[in-house]
């Protein structure tokens, strides 16, 4: 994986968890179906909203 790709989703992820702690819905993911960052997006939300609960 190139490293610009991993940095993407490190930005990715945090953004998810960011997105919890301001009380965005998850529908507020701004990456489309199919792109990586969406999933690491999602994946960060759901970490944040296992912790906060």
């Amino acid at each position: 994986m190139h490293v610009g790709i991993r940095g993407d989703l490190v930005r990715a992820l945090l953004a998810g968890i960011e997105a919890v702690r301001n009380a965005a819905p998850v529908t507020s993911c701004p990456y489309p179906r199919g792109d990586l960052r969406r999933s690491a997006w999602v994946r960060g939300y759901a970490r944040a909203r296992q912790l906060s609960s």
